[in-house]
């Protein structure tokens, strides 16, 4: 660990903060993952810089899951070191979030959505990250040999002990996520949250999603907005050494960066350019055009990274012509 941590006074006013759906609960814009990048394989130095920085920023938003790492769980015992280390005074000025849905153990209580299972892993993310509550409690994906009553009823659950303050869904379609709201409605606990990927390349939840968070009241926090980072400056030219396609990581791979993809990004480079922002900055303000969407869940591996994607938020909204020029661009609006 290094130097005691004074959080920069001026924090609050990087940031705009949105609500998300119906609830009090506000976001700031720009929220920061631990899904890659806080590991046993990558410096806990480098870990506590990120978090540092994006708490100066004004990001009060911190998400985890039981997973996260790896090995799984790997993520919320940095967080927790980090925690510790400096964050405890500030304890209160966060939204700290995690999630159970993927395998966390063997057998048969270690995966999906039984109450079981969302419980017990609660209590070991819990004991990982030191928290006595998180602020939002997310079942990371719906179970299809689960009802969805016992899931949200363990959410339920976790809120009325006091163990989660907010309860959220992830991966949920437009269906699931109807059916997950109606039953923490009649047990009293609104679904406040969802969770979903969505980005240039990928506008799945343009297919129903929107319009069933909207009649819902539900925020949407947008992961993976710069798909993998398809959609920044890093693959323009090349595939850099220390890239997470050249490194081997298990998620973007060297088959996702085709020709025509690249080619898309080059030209949405050139008309980000024109606006005064980087592509990155530019997927940002794109995924901001709908107003169900409350805050973008960004990844980050340097600070630079959260510097540049945060100052972005100040830029204008996209105007007409220049959505009709995106969609010309991406030839793939649902």
């Amino acid at each position: 660990m290094t130097e005691p941590y004074l959080p920069s006074s001026g924090r609050y006013e990087k940031l705009p903060y949105f609500r998300s759906g119906r609830s009090g609960l506000l976001l700031p814009r720009i929220s920061l993952g631990l899904w890659q990048n806080f590991g046993e394989t990558h410096p806990l130095a480098n870990g506590q810089a990120l978090l540092r920085r994006a708490f100066d920023l004004g990001i009060t938003h911190f998400d985890l899951a039981n997973n996260y790492g790896p090995p799984p769980g790997a993520a919320e015992i940095t967080f927790g070191c980090v925690l510790r280390e400096d964050f405890l005074p500030y304890r209160d000025e966060m939204i700290i979030s995690s999630k159970a849905g993927y395998t966390m153990w063997p057998g048969p209580y270690g995966d999906w959505g039984s109450r079981k299972y969302m419980l017990a892993s609660l209590d070991q993310s819990l004991k990982r990250t030191g928290l006595e509550y998180f602020d939002i409690y997310y079942s990371h994906r719906p179970d299809p040999n689960t009802p969805v009553e016992e899931t949200m009823g363990a959410l339920d659950h976790a809120v009325r002990a006091g163990k989660a303050l907010y309860a959220g869904i992830s991966n949920y379609s437009a269906d699931q996520t109807r059916a997950a709201a109606a039953a923490l409605r009649a047990l009293g606990t609104p679904c406040i949250i969802h969770q979903a990927s969505y980005n240039m390349f990928n506008r799945r939840v343009e297919t129903g999603l929107l319009a069933a968070l909207d009649d819902e009241a539900i925020g949407l926090i947008v992961f993976s907005p710069l798909a993998q980072g398809l959609l920044t400056s890093r693959y323009l030219t090349g595939t850099p050494e220390d890239s997470r396609v050249a490194q081997g990581g298990p998620f973007l791979k060297s088959e996702h960066l085709t020709p025509e993809k690249i080619g898309m990004a080059r030209q949405l480079n050139e008309l980000a350019q024109a606006r005064g922002q980087s592509l990155a900055q530019l997927a940002i303000t794109w995924i901001f055009r709908h107003k169900q969407v409350t805050s973008a869940l960004i990844g980050a591996s340097k600070v630079s990274q959260i510097e540049e994607l945060c100052a972005g938020v100040a830029a204008p909204a996209l105007s007409g012509d220049e959505i009709e020029r995106i969609e010309a661009i991406l030839q793939n609006k649902p």
